[in-house]
């Protein structure tokens, strides 16, 4: 093969490290936006917050792309950035009230006046009166006090399940080594309360290969999950569902349902979840009636006694866009909560122009991403807000008579609207919330493909799933609604969705089937 050199034009789509950025921040979710906020901060000294109460930051949106060693001008502070992002929209948004801080203010500045209200003044501080508990009473801290007990931190300071059953191993009487041997078997726990390894194995894990350790241990190990059993929550340290549900109904009282319960928490836990009574009732002896109060009895049970010992972080959702009634339409604005007060640090900046070298450029680099960034989050702001409006104009029937009313919309139709790449949509729709009057909703729930109907339109999915829900809400108990029917119904309405969809939204809504609904 002979080798040659030959020239070739062509085009490629370079990703700066700009529009990366831009790209990130634009699919991040509002909690992952602050804590990149806050790592920003700390990293680049040019970037603090602004005060509300200051100017608008001198550094603006029309500096973002120019070189840093440009003449600046006298009075920069006083523009307003007129760059290729026009953030006015933005600066209309309602924000949440902030109390100016001490050092903006200045000596001239008269206090506002108090107004009186049942919270007070705070120049008069009330409290419980002790005395009558005597001199016993513990002594209450100044409310100026640094080591005051937070609300917050009590909310914390639960209880988890190791320290609970901790607390209750202290009333036995064991031994050092069997209380050792609790201590390891509370600790071996999961989160739901079961112990997931076997005895066994815990023995073979401390005694290795010692035979005659290995055998006292499993003896040590048996007694002490004896007495775990016995301790509250009922059923922490069930080794399977099975015995979890056993251990609770011991508690009960003697009855023949409860007997009944026990002998069907031996058989196969599918038969149980299915509910089939017939299987059950001939496997264990008992009849129909009973077979349906055990299943009754077990139903308020507690699958998962060690759940409610869990410390759950949650996670508020925060709306990045409201939705409020204007006239006749509805308008749309950004959530001033969520949007970072960001700026250019003013004095770093004007002192760095009157120094060069090798090290003045480094922290020019530095300067130019704090200008980038504030541009990117300026950036992603306003793609949401064109975004959120394309689809309040879209779904403008949701807004007036609710889920029934939603029509089908892909992701493809706002980008063309907006002249957006459709990734660029579905980066922006996702972990975004819109706070509406029938609730917060995330962006990409205003999405739904469409149905055939018989006058040749679309129906939204999300309106069909919503009426399948009606029609379950609004159906008999003793006779639910098989997946037909609710084909059939919705054929009535005009609306053609086979049985198999309708299986697909109703699992989408956890909705049980027919039989099972039934029972219940």
């Amino acid at each position: 093969m002979k080798q040659g050199l030959s020239l070739r034009v062509s085009q490629h789509l370079a990703l700066t490290p700009q529009l990366q950025q831009s790209i990130r921040l634009l699919q991040l979710s509002t909690l992952e936006l602050s804590q990149e906020v806050e790592q920003m901060l700390d990293d680049n000294p040019f970037l603090e917050v602004a005060d509300d109460t200051a100017e608008r930051e001198q550094f603006g949106l029309e500096q973002a792309d120019a070189p840093v060693s440009q003449d600046a001008r006298d009075h920069e502070g006083a523009q307003e950035p007129s760059g290729p992002v026009d953030m006015a929209p933005l600066s209309a948004q309602p924000a949440a009230a902030e109390t100016p801080s001490s050092e903006s203010g200045s000596d001239s500045d008269a206090p506002a006046p108090l107004e009186e209200s049942w919270e007070g003044d705070g120049s008069v501080e009330t409290a419980p009166d002790d005395s009558e508990w005597g001199s016993d009473a513990p002594a209450r801290k100044n409310n100026n006090d640094d080591e005051e007990t937070d609300a917050i931190d009590l909310a914390r300071g639960h209880e988890t399940l190791q320290q609970h059953l901790h607390r209750q191993s202290l009333s036995l009487r064991l031994s050092p080594e069997d209380r050792a041997v609790l201590h390891f078997l509370i600790e071996s726990l999961n989160d739901d309360g079961y112990l997931q390894d076997t005895l066994e194995q815990l023995a073979a894990a401390l005694a290795g290969d010692d035979l005659e350790a290995f055998e006292e241990l499993q003896q040590r190990f048996a007694v002490a999950l004896g007495l775990l059993h016995h301790m509250e929550p009922a059923g922490v340290g069930a080794r399977d569902l099975a015995e979890c549900l056993s251990l609770q109904l011991l508690d009960e009282r003697d009855t023949p349902q409860v007997r009944a319960a026990l002998a069907v928490c031996k058989q196969p836990m599918e038969l149980l979840a299915k509910r089939d009574v017939k299987r059950l009732a001939a496997a264990t002896g008992c009849s129909d009636d009973l077979v349906k109060a055990a299943i009754g009895i077990i139903g308020r049970l507690d699958p998962k006694p060690g759940r409610r010992f869990v410390d759950v972080e949650r996670n508020l959702i925060v709306p990045d866009v409201l939705v409020v009634k204007a006239g006749r339409g509805f308008k749309v604005l950004l959530n001033g909560d969520v949007m970072p007060k960001l700026r250019v640090h003013d004095i770093y900046a004007n002192a760095l122009k009157a120094h060069k070298g090798q090290q003045a450029a480094a922290l020019q680099q530095r300067l130019q991403e704090a200008r980038w960034f504030i541009k990117n989050i300026q950036q992603r702001f306003e793609t949401i807000l064109r975004v959120s409006t394309a689809i309040v104009e879209r779904q403008k029937n949701f807004f007036i008579h609710g889920e029934l009313a939603m029509r089908p919309l892909v992701l493809r139709e706002i980008a063309d609207e907006l002249g957006l790449h459709e990734s660029t949509i579905s980066r922006v729709t996702t972990a975004k919330y819109m706070s509406t009057p029938y609730g917060t909703f995330e962006l990409k729930y205003f999405f739904g493909s469409g149905l055939g109907t018989e006058t040749g339109a679309s129906a939204s999915s999300t309106a069909v799933r919503a009426l399948i829900k009606q029609f379950v809400s609004a159906e008999n108990a003793a006779k639910p609604l098989s997946d037909n029917q609710i084909s059939d119904m919705l054929r009535e309405q005009g609306i053609e969705c086979a049985r198999r969809t309708v299986a697909k939204y109703r699992e989408a809504l956890r909705i049980a089937p027919a039989n099972l609904r039934k029972t219940l």
